[in-house]
């Protein structure tokens, strides 16, 4: 079945930087798009960036030029790299997977950025 384990959250100064891993496992990770959610306190949960399996990525507005989505094909992993973090990024983020039309989610991993 789908898994998705994330790792890589914590607290963190403003202007910090974290680096979330997602590792996948029980389908066809390569040829699927991976992304990365986050949902703070009171708040719906929200699509921070994505990646397709033709390498296409996109971004939410609020994070562009500060965070990085990348994937390893070869390891069945999804990373996201937070810089310049502001406490506004706090919240519990999300690994998803989009598999044959239906969205798979991690566990959550919690970002607390203080200032």
């Amino acid at each position: 079945q789908v898994q998705l384990v994330e790792s890589g959250g914590g607290l963190v100064q403003a202007g910090g930087s974290l680096r979330l891993s997602c590792a996948a496992s029980g389908f066809m990770f390569s040829i699927y798009t991976m992304g990365w959610y986050r949902q703070a306190p009171g708040k719906q949960r929200e699509l921070v960036a994505s990646f397709s399996s033709r390498s296409t990525t996109n971004y939410e507005d609020s994070v562009k030029g500060r965070f990085t989505i990348s994937r390893d094909n070869a390891k069945n992993t999804v990373h996201l790299q937070m810089n310049s973090l502001e406490p506004e990024d706090t919240a519990v983020y999300y690994c998803n997977a989009q598999v044959a039309g239906r969205a798979y989610w991690g566990q959550g991993t919690q970002v607390i950025v203080s200032s």
